[in-house]
């Protein structure tokens, strides 16, 4: 008889109930340290008249990592008040004792209804179980992550603090310029545009001034030079062209006033030292810079 089935539920249930505790978490990640950082940096960037790539790079990286460890850290409580709730529901619908079991005036119906219950709320409590045990894992290794990255954007505010006097000289070897005109960009960046355009074929046009953008586009001091129509890779001759145009800028930015290019997800910023570094996902082929070239000048 399918009765006899349900003898053991009991102790399927105890056992789920007894489960050991979860071993101490990784320390919470600061949102309030990363906004001090943050802070830190602006001022930074701010001394240093420009976006410093590998600043916003990190800012970006510790803000994701921040914002999935604290999303982790809902769905596991939201897990455990799941599991409480069955546990509680598991405690009113009571257990089955062999009396039950074995009592000849006992309901069958009713009996064989209660011990489905139970392994329904049996089935459920594995599976929550198991799914508190996966995010646990998970939160632990999110937590680690963001403290690295905010660890991280606290060592390199502290290397550009350390590089002041060298990024000072640097300022002061190409001076300070306001934008105007009718374009609204820098005398330097209007000349460099040109220097660019004798050079390189633009068949898919330039960009520069974005008015209340708070990087260098809304400074006038930053064009797009566009590799493809936009929105799509560039490729083949278009991506040439693009490898050409940042091999050009890097030979010739000292000369012409760059301070950094981005290029291929990969940014160059010669006021943290030169040489191409690997540059965050920012979710899209514009955002990623394949499909054109960012230069900003000093």
């Amino acid at each position: 008889m399918r009765i006899w089935r349900f003898a053991g539920l009991v102790a399927v249930l105890a056992a789920l109930l007894a489960l050991p505790a979860p071993s101490p978490a990784a320390a919470d990640p600061s949102p309030a340290e990363l906004r001090k950082l943050t802070k830190q940096a602006a001022k930074l960037e701010e001394l240093y008249r420009g976006q410093i790539q590998s600043l916003e790079d990190i800012k970006l990286q510790a803000k994701k990592a921040t914002d999935t460890s604290g999303a982790l850290e809902a769905q596991l409580k939201a897990a455990q008040a799941e599991v409480s709730r069955i546990v509680q529901t598991s405690y009113m619908v009571g257990p089955l004792d062999n009396m039950q079991l074995f009592a000849p005036k006992t309901d069958p119906y009713k009996l064989l209804g209660q011990a489905a219950s139970m392994t329904f709320m049996a089935d459920e409590r594995t599976k929550r179980v198991e799914n508190i045990q996966k995010l646990i894992d998970k939160s632990k290794e999110a937590k680690l992550n963001a403290n690295d990255k905010i660890e991280k954007l606290r060592k390199e505010i502290k290397d550009m603090l350390a590089k002041r006097k060298d990024i000072e000289k640097l300022l002061a070897k190409y001076g300070f310029q306001q934008p105007g005109g009718a374009e609204g960009l820098t005398p330097r960046m209007i000349s460099v545009r040109a220097e660019i355009m004798a050079n390189f074929p633009m068949k898919y046009g330039v960009g520069c001034l974005r008015p209340g953008d708070p990087g260098e586009h809304g400074k006038g001091r930053a064009c797009d030079f566009m590799m493809s129509s936009g929105g799509t890779m560039a490729g083949g001759g278009d991506g040439a062209n693009g490898d050409a145009l940042a091999a050009w800028l890097i030979k010739n930015g000292a000369r012409i006033g760059v301070m950094y290019i981005i290029w291929k997800q990969r940014y160059y910023d010669i006021r943290s030292g030169g040489g191409w570094d690997p540059m965050s996902d920012r979710g899209g082929v514009t955002a990623n810079h394949y499909d054109h070239v960012h230069v900003s000048v000093f």
